[in-house]
């Protein structure tokens, strides 16, 4: 029996996790912690794994706090570039033993996605992105929507392919979207929304387009609780449950 304990455990995810974890019969709910709430009550809860869905600007030091525990985590959390990823490398280099899963995605249709949009990424002149979520969400572009852009810049940039062609000299209100390692990417925040995402692929000829929509914050629990299951035996750092699949 893994014992798990949920940070953010009162917002919209945290919510879904608890009732997620406690419906499993392998795992117990043994400490769920919200905001301004004390993090030791999961150390006194003796919890093996924590799940993190809490706000970009506290999960890097509640992953400390968790690593000098040697507590594993799973975290949902968005906000992780590349410079936040290579601090937690270096947090976990001081405990071999602890693992920690950070997923941009864990609904398991979202990471077909990307995966998909990966593999078609060489085959287009054209590639862009966009993304719709609730309007409550903080972060623009969505953490699914950056890694898809970084799967996509690297799957070209292998495969040699030419920068991708626009005529845009002028853009004074950022009509053309951010710009993710040549990638472009719209955001748009709008009531009647979860989580949806396109890639839209263009060549000569051809229009392919890759979507995914998740309709309810249940979609995300069978990867949630994946992670949480493999997350002991995998030290170190995994980005995305994408191996965890396999």
């Amino acid at each position: 029996m893994i014992k798990v304990g949920v940070l953010g455990a009162h917002g919209r995810m945290g919510t879904a996790v608890c009732e997620a974890v406690a419906d499993a019969d392998d795992l117990e709910l043994a400490a769920a912690v919200d905001q301004d709430e004390p993090l030791g009550k999961l150390t006194d809860a003796g919890v093996d794994v924590v799940v993190d869905f809490t706000l970009p600007s506290v999960v890097m030091d509640n992953l400390a706090w968790c690593f000098d525990q040697g507590l594993h985590t799973v975290v949902g959390t968005s906000g992780f570039d590349e410079a936040r990823l290579d601090r937690v490398r270096e947090m976990l280099g001081a405990d071999p033993d602890v693992g920690c899963v950070i997923a941009p995605n864990f609904g398991i249709g979202a990471v077909l996605m990307m995966q998909f949009a990966a593999k078609a990424a060489k085959h287009f002149s054209s590639a862009e992105i966009v993304e719709t979520h609730h309007p409550r969400k903080v972060d623009a572009p969505s953490g699914t929507a950056l890694h898809t852009a970084r799967l996509i810049a690297a799957a070209r940039a292998e495969a040699g392919c030419p920068e991708m062609p626009d005529a845009t000299a002028e853009d004074a209100t950022g009509a053309r979207g951010g710009e993710v390692d040549g990638v472009h990417v719209h955001a748009i925040r709008s009531a009647g929304y979860v989580a949806s995402q396109e890639v839209r692929f263009g060549g000569p000829g051809e229009r392919f387009t890759i979507s995914h929509d998740s309709l309810d914050r249940a979609a995300f629990m069978p990867g949630v609780l994946l992670a949480v299951r493999e997350v002991p035996a995998r030290p170190g750092l995994t980005v995305g449950i994408d191996d965890l699949l396999e």
